[in-house]
């Protein structure tokens, strides 16, 4: 299920992104999103996401996103691999945040002082639920 057009906006508002599966690198720019600029870069070593020029997700190795959401209380997404991945999303700087992947809560995490959060996902079956909520 990688996103072919790089990024897309899904009928329920949300956002996905992403395509694991590609050999190459491939970058959309100046993707308009609810008065914001986005940018993806995307393939199989990595996934990146950008929002008005600012950090917003990595992975390593590439991943789909699908039903990205931010607002105020953190983010929520699915995500897929090909193999598992280190995530990083961009959050507000030095806050914590309570982590749930795959229905599991890994527990509080802090973030640092550039507002990054990074954790493990086991990918290769499927869609995988991630929520960050701010605790």
């Amino acid at each position: 299920m990688a996103v072919e057009q790089l990024i897309r906006v899904e009928a329920d508002g949300t956002l996905s992104f992403g395509n694991h599966t590609l050999s190459e690198k491939a970058k959309l720019e100046d993707f308009k999103y609810n008065g914001d600029l986005l940018k993806v870069k995307t393939y199989v070593p990595m996934t990146k996401l950008e929002k008005n020029g600012m950090f917003a997700y990595e992975s390593v190795p590439g991943t789909s996103v699908h039903n990205f959401v931010e607002n105020e209380s953190g983010v929520t997404f699915k995500v897929e691999g090909s193999e598992d991945a280190q995530v990083t999303v961009g959050l507000e700087e030095d806050a914590d945040y309570e982590v749930i992947v795959g229905g599991t809560n890994t527990g509080k995490m802090k973030t640092n002082m550039g507002g990054k959060l990074s954790f493990n996902v086991e990918l290769g079956s499927g869609l995988v639920d991630v929520v960050i909520k701010k605790a």
